[in-house]
């Protein structure tokens, strides 16, 4: 069986956009040049096959949608401004909206998706506030907006060790209803809710830890239950905890390293806390992402900095990874999607 996976990238050296894969009986094949486009870094997929992604042009950034139709990428709509490029893309295809989380600006903003693709942009939060003690924390960043499962928005700020849920009008107006933060330092990146909607996995990519909160839906409120590393105690170089996935059965829980350079693999505790039982090497350097086969029998990840992709055949009992290829070459891969 066949599937394509539609890689993101940065387009500072060789990269002219986003590239198509495809993932064929264990194998991966044809990379090609599928959204010229620059530094289409994040992007997600719609079930109409619709991509909507981030997007620079010279000074000017922000999101644009595009309709991939086989080898042809036809630009239906861009939203851009002066300033620089948001870090994440959130699709809601009930409300048909779209939500950009800006690192830099510390914006959330959302943008109305019209039947032919174009966006109108309906509201901008900026974050504010007390920031945590890393270098990298000298202001808020806001690294993630995407949806809880009640179709909530949910924000990661990586400098204020934050947490932030926002109720969406369905006209997208976003009204602020809770908040958690996490302990100085944590950095909080991206997170990833169990399938019972009880739970949630928040990853720190300055601590490069795991934290396992319960979410109450009630009031979007959150009670935090564990916190543990995704590198060994005794790692002291530099590493960064980047993307976090989830088995769609709920039991094995998949983070990304850069540093250490692993695939670290968790299973969930019947209590929903986690335990970690594998550390694999992505085979190349700085795996800012990573994605599961429709089937769930594979994973691919991205090594940035080696413009190298990996695949791995995944044991569904077991949740553990075993190398099957390396060294399959994408210029400068950032996010991985699955497109069919």
């Amino acid at each position: 069986m066949s599937e394509q996976f539609l890689v993101g990238t940065y387009t500072k050296k060789d990269s002219k956009g986003a590239y198509m894969v495809t993932l064929d009986n264990g194998k991966l094949t044809d990379v090609k040049l599928a959204i010229p486009s620059q530094k289409p870094a994040y992007l997600q997929v719609g079930s109409d096959q619709r991509v909507y992604a981030v997007k620079q042009d010279g000074d000017q950034a922000g999101v644009a949608t595009y309709d991939l139709d086989g080898d042809q990428a036809d630009t239906l709509s861009t939203f851009m401004e002066k300033g620089p490029a948001p870090a994440y893309v959130g699709l809601d295809e009930q409300r048909h909206l779209l939500y950009s989380a800006n690192y830099h600006t510390a914006n959330v903003e959302v943008f109305k998706v019209a039947a032919d693709g174009s966006l109108t942009r309906t509201d901008v939060v900026t974050h504010q506030g007390e920031t945590g003690p890393e270098p990298e924390q000298e202001a808020p960043h806001v690294h993630y907006a995407d949806l809880t499962p009640d179709q909530r928005l949910i924000v990661c700020d990586l400098g204020m060790d934050l947490i932030v849920v926002y109720d969406v009008s369905a006209g997208g107006k976003l009204t602020a209803v809770s908040r958690f933060k996490f302990e100085p330092g944590f950095g909080t990146r991206h997170l990833i809710f169990h399938p019972n909607g009880k739970y949630v996995y928040v990853l720190g990519e300055l601590s490069s830890k795991l934290a396992v909160l319960k979410y109450n839906a009630a009031d979007a409120s959150f009670e935090h239950l564990q916190t543990i590393k995704t590198i060994p105690a005794d790692w002291t170089a530099h590493n960064g905890a980047a993307a976090i996935r989830m088995s769609k059965d709920g039991k094995f829980i998949y983070t990304s390293n850069r540093g250490e350079n692993t695939i670290a693999v968790f299973a969930v505790q019947p209590d929903f806390t986690v335990k970690h039982i594998q550390s694999i090497s992505t085979e190349g350097d700085f795996p800012r992402d990573f994605n599961l086969s429709g089937d769930e029998s594979y994973l691919l990840a991205s090594n940035q900095n080696t413009d190298n992709l990996t695949l791995y055949r995944r044991d569904a009992a077991t949740g553990k990874l075993a190398l099957l290829q390396k060294d399959v070459a994408c210029p400068e891969p950032v996010c991985v999607q699955r497109f069919n």
